[in-house]
């Protein structure tokens, strides 16, 4: 029986599951909303959630500041997306006494049929989803007439 035993293994050890809860707050964080299975969304949102309320704790007693944003760092270990919880998202949700993430779920995947779930941040920034993600891919009329323009130049 599994009495008292808080969190899902998600079929993985413990290092590997740290990583990856990090790994997707700082994303989630990043992008705002992401896609990913429903057991990993709910396992992840009290792991962003307890980051948010740091933020705001921060902000709200400047002597903790310190404290509270290496235990964030531990926690997430991008220091790019803590800064963003600290300065951004405690501001953002200062009002608000909790329930920073919302899941919602979103059918099953087409391989495996694991049920699939959108995590996004309520009041979200509509622009910081896909932001900074990597390689854009283009249409091909549009990368072929820009190629011409280059080649008319020169």
């Amino acid at each position: 029986m599994r009495h008292r035993i808080k969190h899902r293994k998600l079929n993985r050890t413990s290092s590997h599951r740290k990583a990856m809860l990090a790994n997707m707050a700082a994303s989630l964080v990043k992008h705002e909303q992401i896609v990913t299975t429903l057991p990993k969304a709910k396992e992840l949102r009290p792991y962003v959630e307890k980051l948010i309320t740091m933020g705001k704790q921060a902000a709200a007693n400047p002597d903790r500041y310190v404290a509270k944003r290496r235990q964030a760092i531990s926690k997430m270990r991008d220091t790019t997306q803590v800064k963003k919880i600290f300065d951004v998202l405690a501001e953002r949700y200062e009002d608000r006494p909790g329930g920073y993430v919302r899941v919602l779920k979103a059918g099953f995947r087409y391989g495996d049929a694991a049920p699939m779930a959108i995590i996004e941040l309520v009041d979200r920034d509509v622009t910081a989803k896909g932001q900074d993600s990597g390689p854009v891919q283009f249409n091909d009329d549009a990368f072929e007439a820009e190629a011409e323009q280059k080649v008319a130049a020169d």
